[in-house]
């Protein structure tokens, strides 16, 4: 009945274009456009769905994909140097943007439609 070995999430952008450029360049993902919403590959078999919802996108409020790294600082300071701005929370994340306060270490950016994704150090 449902192959879970063939399930996949996906989350919306607001322009297609803008969001393929940011996953290839910015974050060096390898991405395939198909019937105007791409596929981000993210290794292994695995894939996650963008699709377009225009000016009626809104950003989910949580963290909609994560990337574990062996190193978050050398991260931050690699995609920093892209142009990708951390995100700050008060009382939470240090002047870099990182969560250093329990847990792995972790930290947030944006895609250029507001949906929040993290670079958290590999367990």
């Amino acid at each position: 009945m449902i192959d879970a070995t063939k399930a996949f999430s996906g989350f919306s952008v607001r322009d297609i274009p803008q969001a393929k450029a940011f996953y290839e360049d910015v974050l060096g993902l390898s991405v395939r456009e198909d019937h105007g919403m791409l596929s981000i590959d993210l290794g292994s078999g695995h894939h996650v769905l963008a699709y377009p919802k225009g000016q009626e996108h809104e950003p989910a409020s949580f963290t909609v994909l994560n990337f574990p790294v062996t190193d978050v600082d050398a991260a931050v300071d690699e995609l920093t140097a892209r142009g990708v701005a951390f995100l700050h929370y008060d009382g939470m994340t240090d002047d870099r943007g990182v969560n250093r306060r329990g847990g792995p270490l972790i930290a947030w950016f944006t895609d250029p439609s507001g949906n929040i994704m993290s670079v958290i150090a590999a367990q």
